[in-house]
């Protein structure tokens, strides 16, 4: 483990970063610290003792041995929208990477190079033109690093399945302030570890992605009265039981007017438009939608409609469960907790693991829940000002309402510090096997922060 931080130790990184970042380095009475210590989630209140803006690789790795060498806390920010921030270490050193956020696209290819901070949108930007994409996350403003390493669930799950089953190679800082490469063909065991567990084995400063043709996507938003939230959410799980490749929809419940949630599906259909027109009718037909919004448009263009659901500076708490089926019960359940809900700007959120990604060999990647399953997002939301425990009490409520009908684990993007051992029965048979490359790559711990927790 890495030894706790003194005053003497944070003075002698100062000293031997400061000339090779200058201004770059930023500690608590700089003028830029408050903003660069800032992350997406207002609640996170975390205090690390300087911030290395970091622009190179070997920057990278000067910082962390110069951490490693000095006995400092070390967390990495690469997108930053870790609700629980664990970016941020207290009295730690932050290796920011929020200025690394270049894309390289190789059209005829069908391969893009990022850079460990580019976020979605820095990509999609990228890969647009081409008529090209990738499988991502549903939120723009998420770092890629974060997304992939761990899972990445998103609207093309079903036709190119995770964003971890798109890496095709990544470019990693070790502990030890080397650097590597990990793919099929160099250092496959890094490679297997990192599809699934995290940042647990250094600073991941490039990703090489897959790109797979989507022009447009069909796609949008049916909102429905709050009554006939329990028939849609259950003709949901009827239909995606045996959804076909092409289509993913989530459901669940989002913000209405007058502080009452409304049930809503959201498919996206990456396929044949008219087939697409066809899947999205009987989904429209399990109620009486009062938004009815669904057309054609570029990929980038449907992930905008997520932009304003995690709204910076709101405060933000998450738990998950992942749910083999929806039956009654968890219908039930979700009904029951929608009502009661504790902010109007909260939501749940339920997304169908299914297709492509479902079809790949659970030991072929870190990540091992393969089988058909949904994943529970509870986000309780609320402004500055008002307190958690209301909020917290209510996020529990609902997950532990779901317990019995849930599998073993949950997404470890979505889990919390204190959920560690969920985290780790989410790996199953391959947990020993992940532990082991914790041991090997970081055997100190120096990347303690990283999501999912491996302490062992």
């Amino acid at each position: 483990m890495t030894a706790t931080s003194t005053p003497a130790d944070l003075a002698g990184a100062v000293r031997i970063l400061r000339p090779l970042l200058a201004e770059r380095l930023l500690l608590t009475q700089d003028p830029g610290f408050p903003a660069a210590r800032q992350v997406w989630n207002a609640a996170v209140a975390h205090q690390p003792a300087a911030i290395a803006r970091c622009a190179t690789v070997a920057e990278i790795s000067a910082a962390v041995r110069t951490a490693r060498d000095a006995g400092t806390p070390l967390s990495v920010r690469a997108g930053g929208h870790d609700w629980a921030g664990r970016a941020l270490r207290d009295g730690g050193l932050v290796i920011d990477l929020t200025g690394m956020r270049d894309v390289t696209v190789d059209a005829p290819a069908r391969t893009a190079t990022v850079q460990g901070g580019a976020i979605t949108a820095d990509l999609l930007a990228a890969t647009t033109p081409y008529g090209l994409a990738t499988a991502t996350g549903v939120v723009r403003a998420v770092g890629l690093a974060g997304l992939t390493t761990v899972g990445g669930y998103g609207p093309l799950i079903g036709r190119y399945g995770l964003a971890l089953d798109n890496l095709l190679g990544a470019t990693v800082v070790l502990a030890d302030g080397t650097t590597v490469v990990a793919g099929p063909d160099d250092d496959t065991e890094l490679w297997w570890a990192l599809r699934g567990g995290g940042g647990n084995f250094g600073v991941v400063t490039e990703l090489r992605y897959r790109l797979h043709e989507v022009p447009s996507i069909l796609t949008g938003m049916l909102m429905f009265p709050f009554e006939q939230a329990a028939a849609v959410l259950s003709g949901h799980a009827e239909l995606m039981a045996d959804a076909p490749d092409e289509l993913s929809v989530m459901t669940g419940f989002l913000p209405g007017p007058e502080g009452r949630p409304l049930a809503f599906l959201c498919p996206f259909w990456c396929g044949d438009l008219a087939a697409g027109e066809q899947a999205i009718a009987r989904l429209r037909a399990l109620g009486h939608p009062i938004v009815d919004q669904i057309g054609p448009m570029p990929y980038e263009a449907a992930l905008s409609m997520f932009d304003r659901s995690m709204v910076d500076g709101n405060h933000y708490l998450l738990r998950t469960r992942w749910l083999p089926d929806v039956p009654a019960p968890a219908v039930d359940a979700l009904v029951t907790a929608a009502n009661e809900i504790s902010s109007p700007v909260s939501a749940l959120i339920l997304n169908r693991f299914h297709g492509a990604a479902a079809r790949v060999d659970p030991s072929a990647t870190a990540f091992a829940q393969r089988s058909p399953h949904t994943v529970l997002e509870v986000i309780a939301a609320w402004p500055p000002g008002q307190p958690v425990e209301p909020h917290r009490a209510w996020a529990d409520a609902v997950a532990t309402s779901l317990d019995e009908l849930s599998l073993p684990g949950g997404y470890p993007n979505l889990l919390g510090p204190d959920d560690e051992d969920r985290s780790r029965d989410s790996y199953g048979a391959n947990l020993s096997r992940l532990l082991a490359a914790k041991r090997h790559y970081d055997p100190d711990n120096s990347f303690a922060s990283a999501t999912p927790s491996l302490l062992g």
